[in-house]
């Protein structure tokens, strides 16, 4: 289920536009329909990093774009600029907020967490590096270096391993039903926590999450809930053995 983000809310493609009308005296319009266009390619995206590097095929989608939209000579030249000026502000806005800093500090106290990520190496990698996750995980996978990505089972039961770990101990917590709840569903996780920020339910929601979250500062108390669950069933089951032997 592919969610197209706001075009407008983007601060790198709104750069990518300003520099577009500034610098190459582009229309307000060519420019917001440029950006339009390497966004819904981007969404389409496949990429075979034995073929071609993420670089030279993003550099590719605005090439296309811009093509497409204002016609012309091809010019490889602004493509590159356009797509570095997004790359670069794209990073740059990536962070961790100190609330979720201090949440994964305090959780890690308690469990181990490991980050698990689908995409090409070196785009996940520099969004990794970007946001300086890392001193809050014990392990951090990047499905692009692996043989299978999300959801397949093969890359949620290495996590496990790395962990050192049984599947039916895990939680999968992630925002996409079709990669993260499903994943964790075909691994047989313990839970799957769906961090759904608009909590607009549809009907026919499928998969189905054992949870749903509308901030990923909620998952403590779900964690917890969790806890209660498994510790009143133990109580149920030990009552229930000692009625047995009576």
């Amino acid at each position: 289920r592919a969610r197209k983000p706001a075009l407008m809310g983007a601060p790198c493609l709104l750069q990518v536009m300003s520099a577009l009308r500034s610098k190459h005296h582009c229309g307000e319009e060519e420019a917001r329909v440029i950006c339009e266009k390497v966004q819904d390619k981007l969404l389409k995206e496949c990429h075979d990093p034995a073929k071609m590097c993420i670089t030279d095929l993003r550099i590719s989608h605005w090439e296309e774009a811009i093509q497409e939209t204002i016609g012309g000579e091809v010019n490889r030249n602004l493509a590159a600029e356009c797509y570095f000026l997004w790359k670069t502000t794209r990073l740059r806005h990536l962070t961790l907020s100190q609330d979720t800093r201090d949440m994964l500090t305090e959780m890690r106290k308690g469990v181990r967490l490991l980050l698990l990520t689908n995409g090409d190496r070196q785009t996940q990698r520099e969004k990794i590096e970007a946001c300086a996750c890392q001193p809050y995980f014990d392990a951090i996978v990047v499905g692009g270096e692996q043989k299978e990505e999300k959801p397949a089972p093969s890359i949620f039961h290495y996590c496990c391993d790395l962990l050192g770990v049984q599947p039916t101990e895990c939680v999968m917590v992630g925002d996409s039903l079709d990669t993260d709840i499903q994943g964790g569903l075909n691994a047989g996780l313990k839970a799957t926590v769906w961090l759904n920020k608009a909590m607009t339910t549809p009907v026919d929601t499928s998969p189905v999450p054992h949870y749903i979250i509308s901030s990923v500062l909620d998952l403590p108390a779900v964690l917890q809930k969790m806890e209660h669950k498994i510790n009143a069933k133990l109580g149920t089951d030990r009552t229930a053995d000692s009625n047995e032997t009576h």
